[in-house]
Order: structure tokens, then C-alpha cells, then sequence
């Protein structure tokens, strides 16, 4: 039975609920693309294979880490003490909040603006904090504004030292090595372990369940790290090892990732496949963008355009090593002939169908009695967010500064493909063991009040809110997240999945030091930063988007005003409305 004193405030119910739903559905699209944006710019994943393992994945999180009494006012920005008494004018603040955080996160996918969901809550905690007259936290201290406007810089500087290293690390051990693929099988085992080992890490810290690190003690985080290291090596020996020798040095092209557990039969030369592949290439081009062109490689090659063919397309250059000589070369091991020629040639420029060129416009003149026209409509409703191009984008400034980027052999970029994937996977994990409080906080505030009759600064947290928040956590990817994937992958720099991969762990890594120093960093904000360290690991300036940087850097200036503003508003308006 709902009190008297709150039963009164349905709508306002109501209200929150609907705006939670755009919440978690804003956040899923914003911050969940942040985990598997660069997995996709590298073409380790599609759009629609990265949908799938968001929504998987952001439920894991959710459900199985996500916390179960969720703090109502986030991270005491305000002051609780002046709602006492008055659970009606908490639930409206809260209400308004709710609403000031759907908007913005709505606007900036909308916009292109990865944004910390975190912050945006924040922001529009400040608004209602200046609308009801309740304190804001503003000295120096743990989740205050000032920390949170300090982490727009220090964040990124740190993942981008991170990353800088983990990238040089690998460029300078294996991709211009004499050798590259000699020494990628050598190696790859213990990057795989140690990728291991620290994702483990970084769940067991930073899911919300879990115990402080002091209370968990270092004896059994260090046993973590070694035993996972030990599993996963082993593993890698075992499994991984077989299925790359076949893969890449036998160059079989029928053997394809589902056959990594069939482990040491692979070694065998007569060895009987299951479900065979039928492909006649190795290793895909991981350069190539959705038009069939590479420019990695190429300083000019944002200015020199192909001639245009027949149809009207333009063709793509051609790679230097298939048609120049040995002693053209000048000794540059990443450009020699056997690496290049992993590469199936690159065929003419493609042309990209888009959701509505793939799924209308077959159907465009068939009659509405067709059940085909309405399969048609229904393919376009449910797959327009993973249909689209979130690699290339064909402008003369980007296509020069993908020009200026380093190409490897694609052999050893696969090598990496499965370290980059377990590490969009964990981030993704732990964005929804974390943040799905950002949509659900505000929500549960407003109904543990509603239902209790009373204030509640801390609410248990039922199961089904998890569910629900998990659910919408993942479609909001699928359906919204490529406006994001789009704005931090190739955007910033010509990414790869060695790239990838270092940005990914140099974001995690940054994340998990910062959480235990109490310093309250963005996952946004980590991997933005982490992307421009990779980048200048070409030793060209202009490699790098420094207006990309320059967009994202504005929409996390702007989240904390422009939540707060909308937030601010709604509560103003509604506490001094006029009565009848």
C-alpha cells in the first residue's frame, strides 16, 4: 500500500520512469560505443557482432556485478538535509535529474560528443541542487565538482602515457622487427596472458560487490594476477598457439576462430575440419575502409586521388610493395613484399549501402499486400544502428591524416584481434557493473520515496531494475551507439588492432589505477586520451584529428552546464509553479 503522503506524486513516477528508460537507453549509447568503438574502427568486429556482445555483455555487468543498494544522491554532490521531510520535493528533484541526464546524453550521441554518463548525472545534480537550495560539494574532495572538472585533463594524460608506452612496447618488439610474424608468435602467448591477467584485475577491483582492495588484500589480488597469467598462458600454448600456426604460417584458409579448441589436431596435416571455411584469403585487410581503400602507409595519400572508372567510383591505391622492386624498399620491413602480400589486393573502390539503399529500396515498389515490403520495413527499424559505415570517412582532411599513420602486416594486426576483443569485452563489463547506477540511481530514489513514504538516501535495488537497466544498457548501443563509434574511432587517428588493443588496456589500466587513488576518472574521457597517445606514436603531429580532440573536449565542458541547465529549469519551474 502506497502512503497517503506520497500516492498523491504518481506522475511523478511516471515521469522518471519514462525518462529513466531514455537514460539507460542514452548511456548505453554513448558510454557502451566508448568499450567497442575502436574494436570496430579496427575491423576487428563489425557493427552487428559488437552489438550482440554489447547487450551480453552490459547485462553480465549489470545483473551479475551491478551493485545492489545504489546511493540515490550520487557521490553526495548535494545535500540530502533539505529535503527532510518533504519526500514529494525529493522525488521531483530527483524526477528532474533524471530528466536533465536523458536529455543530454540524447543530444550528445545525437551530436557526436562521447561524454562521461557519470558526469552528466553529476551535472544535473548540480542543477537541482541550485534549484531546491540544497548544498553543492564544492571544496576538494572525493566526487566533488572540482575533482570531476580536474579529471577533464588529468584522465587523458595519463591514458595517453599509457597507452603510449603499451603501443611503443609492442611496435618496437614486434611490428618493425626484421621479422615482424617471428616474433608476434613468440610473443603473442604472454600479451594474451598478461591482457588476461589484468582484465581480471580490473573486475575484481572495480565491480561495485566486490571489496575494497585493503580488504580484499594484496596476497590474494597478486594470486589473481599470477594465476590468471599462469591460466591463460597455458591456454594460449595449448589452443591459441596451434590455430595461429596453421592460420597464418601454413596460410590454410579454412581454418577460422571456431576451430581454436580443437588445439593441438590442428598441427596435424590431414586433420579433418568441422564447418570448413570457405574463404580464400588469411587474414582480412585490416586498413581497408568500407570502399575498399587503404591510406595508412601513404603521407600524400589524403591528395593524391585515383583516377575515376566507368562507373563513376574511384579505384584505390595500390599497395607500393606489389608492383616496386626489392631495392625500392629502402630496408623498410613494414612495407617488404611477404608482409604486404598477406593482403588480398584491393579491389576497385566499393560502394557502401546504407540502411535504406539495403533494406527500402528493394522493396520501395512492391505493393503494401507484400509481406516482403513490410520484412523490408521491419529489417530497416531493427538493424539501423549496425548497418551503417563507422570506418571510413571520406573527407580530404581525414584521408590525409590516415595517410600519415604506420602500416603493419596484417598477419601480425591479427595476432591481436583476440587481446583487443577480450579487452572491449571487459571494459564493457565493467561499464555495466558501474555506471547502469547513473540511470538507476535517480529512479530508484524516486521509487523507494514513492513507496516508502519517506526520503531514502539509500535504496536496495531490485533485481528487475537491473534487468531492465541492463537490457536498454545493450539496445541503446545497438540501435544509437554508432553516432559515437564513428566520433572516437577512425575520427581521431587510423586505428588497427594493435592500436586498438593498446588503447583499450592503456584505458583500463588508467581507470583502475585512478579508482584506487580515489581520483574520479571518466572511461570516456580515458580512452579519448588513450587514442591520441596511440596516435602520436607515429611521430607525426599530423596523424592525429586535433580538432576531433577539440569537439570531444568541448562536450565535456559542456555536460556539467547543459545537464544542470535542463535539470535546474525543470525543478525551478515546477517548486514556484502557480496553483489553482
Amino acid at each position: 500500500m502506497v502512503p497517503a503522503v506520497t500516492a498523491k506524486y504518481d506522475w511523478i513516477l511516471a515521469i522518471t520512469t519514462i525518462a529513466f528508460v531514455f537514460s539507460a537507453f542514452g548511456n548505453g549509447a554513448n558510454d557502451v560505443a566508448n568499450s567497442y568503438a575502436t574494436s570496430v574502427a579496427a575491423r576487428t568486429l563489425n557493427m552487428a557482432t559488437a552489438g550482440v556482445l554489447a547487450v551480453i555483455t552490459e547485462f553480465i555487468g549489470a545483473v551479475a556485478l551491478g551493485a545492489r543498494v545504489t546511493s540515490t544522491i550520487k557521490n553526495g554532490i548535494i545535500g540530502i538535509g533539505r529535503f527532510k521531510g518533504k519526500p514529494g520535493a525529493l522525488m521531483l528533484a530527483m524526477g528532474c535529474a533524471e530528466v536533465g541526464s536523458a536529455t543530454w546524453l540524447m543530444v550528445a550521441t545525437r551530436m557526436g560528443f562521447p561524454v562521461s554518463t557519470t558526469q552528466t548525472v553529476v551535472g544535473a545534480l548540480i542543477g537541482v541542487g541550485f534549484a531546491s537550495g540544497a548544498p553543492v560539494t564544492w571544496a576538494w574532495e572525493k566526487g566533488s565538482v572540482s575533482q570531476v572538472a580536474a579529471s577533464w585533463g588529468i584522465a587523458p594524460l595519463i591514458a595517453a602515457a599509457f597507452s603510449a608506452l603499451i603501443f611503443a612496447t609492442l611496435k618496437y618488439s614486434v611490428l618493425e622487427r626484421r621479422d615482424p610474424l617471428k616474433w608476434a608468435m613468440r610473443l603473442i602467448p604472454f600479451y594474451l596472458a598478461i591482457t588476461g591477467a589484468i582484465l581480471a584485475l580490473f573486475i575484481v577491483v572495480e565491480a561495485p560487490t566486490a571489496p575494497s582492495l585493503e580488504e580484499f588484500g594484496a596476497g590474494k589480488a597478486a594470486g589473481i594476477i599470477l594465476g590468471v597469467f599462469a591460466g591463460c598462458l597455458v591456454i594460449a600454448y595449448v589452443f591459441f598457439m596451434p590455430y595461429f600456426h596453421r592460420r597464418l604460417v601454413k596460410n590454410d584458409t579454412r581454418v577460422k576462430f571456431y576451430h581454436i579448441p580443437m588445439g593441438p589436431l590442428l598441427l596435424k596435416d590431414d586433420v579433418p575440419l568441422y564447418y570448413p571455411s570457405k574463404s580464400d584469403t588469411v587474414v582480412i585487410n585490416y586498413y581497408e575502409d568500407a570502399y575498399g581503400e587503404v591510406l595508412a602507409g601513404q603521407k600524400t595519400g589524403g591528395q593524391q586521388r585515383a583516377t575515376e572508372n566507368d562507373d563513376s567510383t574511384t579505384t584505390s591505391p595500390e599497395i607500393l610493395a606489389k608492383t616496386a622492386p626489392a631495392e625500392r624498399l629502402n630496408g623498410d620491413e613494414e612495407k617488404n613484399l611477404n608482409s604486404l602480400n598477406s593482403t588480398p589486393q584491393i579491389k576497385p573502390r566499393k560502394k557502401h549501402l546504407g540502411p535504406t539503399e539495403r533494406f527500402i529500396d528493394p522493396v520501395r515498389d512492391l505493393s503494401w499486400t507484400n509481406p516482403k515490403k513490410y520484412w523490408g520495413y521491419i529489417k530497416w527499424m531493427l538493424l539501423q544502428g549496425v548497418t551503417r559505415d563507422v570506418v571510413s570517412h571520406d573527407s580530404p582532411a581525414l584521408r590525409e591524416i590516415h595517410a600519415r599513420a604506420s602500416r603493419y602486416d596484417d598477419r601480425v594486426e591479427h595476432l591481436w584481434t583476440y587481446c583487443q576483443v577480450a579487452s572491449a569485452m571487459m571494459m564493457s563489463i565493467a561499464h555495466g557493473s558501474n555506471d547502469v547506477a547513473n540511470a538507476v540511481g535517480p529512479w530508484a530514489a524516486v521509487y523507494s520515496t514513492y513507496h516508502a513514504g519517506v526520503v531514502e538516501t539509500k535504496a536496495p535495488t531490485p533485481v528487475w531494475f537491473l534487468v531492465v537497466a541492463g537490457l536498454l544498457l545493450g539496445i541503446g548501443f545497438w540501435f544509437f551507439g554508432y553516432h559515437i563509434v564513428r566520433a572516437l574511432g577512425n575520427k581521431i587517428t587510423q586505428m588497427s588492432p594493435t592500436r586498438g588493443f593498446s588503447v583499450e588496456l592503456g584505458a583500463a589500466i588508467t581507470v583502475l589505477l585512478a579508482s584506487r587513488l580515489g581520483l574520479p576518472v571518466s572511461t570516456t574521457q580515458c580512452l579519448t586520451g588513450a587514442s591520441m597517445g596511440t596516435a602520436l606514436m607515429n611521430y607525426d603531429l599530423g596523424a592525429v584529428n586535433w580538432r576531433q580532440l577539440g569537439w570531444i573536449g568541448a562536450g565535456w565542458v559542456l555536460t556539467l552546464p547543459c545537464a544542470g541547465l535542463v535539470s535546474g529549469l525543470l525543478c525551478l519551474m515546477a517548486l514556484n509553479t502557480p496553483h489553482l
